[in-house]
């Protein structure tokens, strides 16, 4: 039997004691497996008892290394992580996470079911600390939070364009280069999406499950959906191309609002017969009527209690506002400015 670990498991860290130990207990509990696995841990500097947490781990356990990240940036700890692992599949996971006991184990299945698919990936529920982080684990498990990401809502199994905690084949990922090291956030989606260029597949299984622990304060969800609105635009100039359609409904929410609303400023200010400014304000208050009876049809749709509505319409709103902003934000730096990324805009966020 070959010493080579069947997987290795790569997570990004930085300031995580209040959940590195619970993500490596649920990887320390996996079932099924012919041979070990390993876990690298690549840590950015942590000052907040992670890295001791980390080394009574890997004392006691020698399927867990740590592995240092000085740069402090994500998709720079994910590929020393892969360029240190000794298996042929690599996992990518987050710090906030925790896995099934049959998370490895089907993730190699459906790597072996399937030879066409340089990754496959599963679902990803959301664990609440509270009752806010739950209504906002609700909205972004919602196609209308969240559009069609399988890997958040669920679904059959089949291929996507994306999932979430992926696991690649060493070789795709060499052959791509690794993840862009000038990517903060959607560096997943925009690996996926070089994967799928390349000629290769992604397999979605809702069997292959991980939870994770939401956002939990509005304030946190918008800067979270705001990096990722921000960073989309950046990938979508790399590859001069938008990557999904349905990353732009909350620009163009927002776009349109702002249009419609100075429109109907000047109809104000101008003489009654400038008949299209009369449209502007009623046009406005259709788009956010339609906005409004989505999120209530969603809410409706999806079973969600009377006393959690309230909570989960106010996240559908910080989630598109805080994209649709940072979406426009980008158009603003990177295509209208040409304007590289900053140095404070890659520090490490997870």
């Amino acid at each position: 039997m070959s010493d080579r670990p069947c997987a290795s498991v790569v997570v990004p860290c930085l300031n995580e004691a209040a959940h590195i130990g619970a993500c490596l207990d649920a990887l320390g509990a996996q079932e099924g497996l012919d041979r070990p696995f390993e876990v690298l841990v690549v840590d950015g500097g942590s000052d907040d008892g992670t890295r001791e947490i980390l080394g009574r781990y890997s004392a006691q356990a020698d399927w867990v290394q740590m592995l240092d990240n000085p740069e402090r940036v994500t998709p720079i700890a994910m590929n020393r992580g892969i360029e240190a692992a000794r298996s042929d599949v690599v996992i990518i996971l987050g710090a906030h996470a925790e896995v099934a006991p049959d998370f490895v184990r089907r993730n190699l299945e459906c790597l072996s079911a399937h030879p066409e698919s340089g990754c496959v990936g599963g679902v990803v529920e959301q664990v609440h600390g509270d009752e806010m982080s739950r209504r906002i684990g609700l909205a972004m498990s919602s196609p209308f939070g969240v559009g069609d990401a399988r890997f958040r809502t669920g679904g059959v199994a089949g291929h996507v364009d994306t999932v979430a905690f992926g696991a690649y084949r060493k070789p795709v990922l060499e052959e791509l280069g690794g993840f862009d090291a000038s990517l903060v956030r959607n560096q997943d989606d925009e690996l996926n999406y070089r994967l799928t260029e390349a000629g290769w597949r992604i397999w979605f299984d809702p069997r292959i499950r991980s939870t994770y622990h939401a956002r939990s304060s509005f304030g946190q969800l918008y800067g979270q959906y705001r990096q990722y609105g921000y960073w989309k635009v950046f990938v979508n100039k790399k590859h001069l191309t938008v990557t999904t359609w349905r990353q732009l409904a909350p620009a163009a929410l927002l776009l349109s609002s702002a249009l419609l609303a100075v429109l109907g400023v000047l109809n104000l200010a101008l003489p009654p017969e400038d008949g299209l400014l009369n449209l502007a304000l009623p046009a406005l208050v259709t788009v956010w009527s339609t906005w409004v009876l989505g999120a209530l049809g969603a809410i409706a749709l999806g079973g969600v209690s009377v006393a959690d509505a309230t909570g989960v319409f106010r996240s559908f709103f910080v989630l598109h506002l805080a994209y649709g902003w940072g979406y426009c934000q980008g158009i603003w730096d990177f295509v209208l400015l040409r304007r590289a990324p900053s140095v404070q805009s890659k520090a490490l966020t997870r």
